[in-house]
């Protein structure tokens, strides 16, 4: 598939780094030179230094043959632009937009082809704040993340002693919960993926990813440690557009405060917010987050635009008695650096986004992408479309497919029923099937099996 990314920061790089190592044709657009001769050292990719929403840097980058535009500069202007000029000069079949003003997604009409003709408009922000409230409401989980309109849930919890599952073989788990529908879709050991089977025993520390229904959740996790008590006291450390959505939307049902350096930017939010306490300060302050008693806060959450602010900020809240503290990390260095240490959760903006990009960028009809792992490894929801004569995977148990290396299935959704995947279960036309893959190099491999026969028509 031939791309064409504008923009070169870490939402571009990041899309860059997932898609050329799938053997897309990508070409990026920066008006920085020093950071496209970076991505050419990096990356097997074209770059051309120019305005992205300009005709003639468009028509460059190869915009008349691009199958998609994917327009993540920091202008949602300059964005929306671009999709404009691609749909009416060139005629690009799909156009993907970066916005984060909430006053443009809040009027769906604009983008249409009437208006502003973009297929796909994204928002970041909007992203991470439904990750971070998944995480706030799901105590003790390191992801959790939607499948099938949120009728089921692939999870990701660390095993601790403790849990009546740990030290045994997960075939177990169904004799302690006979009644509860789960299944566990992978295990990382030490950084090293396990595949599951029913004599695999569970150890201390390792990384479960299991699906299950929302409701079945806790239930699940109480079999592989001990369970956290839900959340009530939060405090949000950064007034932004993601610290002013979460706290928005937790103000309902949650305790909430948000310190905000800025004065100005203090009184607009407490004018916005109805329950919330609004503090001026700075979340890495000591004194402040004592007089504020972080010792009984529930979760500490540092979502400033600085890395080093939210790192510092957290680790200072943990070390003061923060119950859990997440921090937003922008650079990927970060990320490994951090995660599982001091901070209990680094929530990567790239990797909340880079899932809805890839949703329309698979083939074979793949509804859904969630990206794990810091992008080593990937969740998908595939339609099987067909008959038995033109798929590979309709009319045939689960068992019998030549399925790639690393990739299990963990449940299909059939209508309104979802079902736990089991050895013998047979695979029926436009079943939603939600597939775990260790490595997301095998993805072309699953997307040849879905992929329908030209005998259907």
């Amino acid at each position: 598939m031939k791309i064409i990314i504008l923009g070169a920061g870490q939402v571009g790089t990041s899309v860059a780094a997932n898609l050329v190592s799938e053997a897309n044709d990508i070409t990026i657009v920066d008006r920085n030179p020093d950071l496209l001769r970076e991505l050419q050292d990096r990356f097997d990719l074209s770059t051309v230094t120019g305005h992205g929403a300009h005709p003639d840097i468009l028509r460059r980058a190869g915009a008349e043959d691009a199958d998609m535009i994917i327009a993540v500069t920091d202008s949602d202007e300059t964005n929306m632009v671009a999709c404009q000029v691609a749909y009416t000069l060139f005629k690009t079949p799909t156009k993907i937009a970066r916005v984060r003003a909430q006053s443009f997604l809040d009027n769906p009409k604009l983008f249409s082809t009437d208006a502003l003709p973009i297929d796909v408009p994204i928002s970041p922000e909007a992203l991470v704040t439904d990750y971070i409230i998944r995480l706030i409401e799901n105590p003790g989980t390191l992801q959790v993340l939607d499948f099938a309109g949120g009728r089921i849930r692939l999870v990701a919890v660390k095993a601790y002693y403790g849990g009546p599952l740990v030290g045994h073989e997960l075939k177990t788990l169904h004799e302690h919960m006979p009644k509860v529908e789960t299944r566990v879709a992978a295990i990382y050991r030490q950084d090293r993926a396990i595949e599951p089977h029913g004599d695999t025993v569970i150890e201390p520390d390792d990384e479960i990813f299991f699906v299950a229904a929302p409701q079945h959740i806790r239930a699940v996790m109480s079999e592989l440690r001990r369970l956290d008590q839900p959340y009530k006291r939060l405090i949000i450390a950064g007034g932004g557009n993601i610290g002013t959505r979460l706290a928005r939307i937790l103000e309902r049902g949650y305790r909430v405060k948000i310190i905000e350096r800025d004065l100005a930017r203090c009184k607009r939010i407490a004018e916005s917010l109805e329950k919330t306490i609004v503090l001026h300060g700075d979340g890495a302050d000591r004194d402040l987050l004592q007089e504020e008693n972080v010792e009984s806060c529930d979760v500490f959450c540092a979502v400033t635009n600085d890395d080093e602010t939210n790192i510092l900020s957290a680790m200072l809240a943990k070390r003061l008695g923060a119950r859990k503290v997440m921090a937003l990390i922008n650079r990927p260095s970060y990320v490994d650096l951090v995660q599982s240490g001091v901070i209990d959760i680094a929530i990567s903006p790239q990797q909340a986004t880079i899932g809805s990009l890839l949703k329309h960028i698979r083939r074979g009809d793949v509804v859904m992408v969630h990206s794990l792992r810091r992008g080593a490894a990937e969740a998908i929801e595939a339609i099987a479309h067909g008959d038995e004569t033109s798929s590979k995977v309709i009319g045939r148990r689960i068992e019998d497919l030549r399925l790639p290396k690393g990739t299990s299935i963990g449940a299909i959704v059939r209508g309104e029923q979802v079902l736990m995947a089991h050895h013998d279960t047979l695979i029926e036309p436009e079943d939603h099937v939600i597939l775990f893959l260790q490595d997301k190099a095998r993805v072309r491999d699953v997307e040849r099996l879905f992929q329908v026969g030209v005998t259907y028509l």
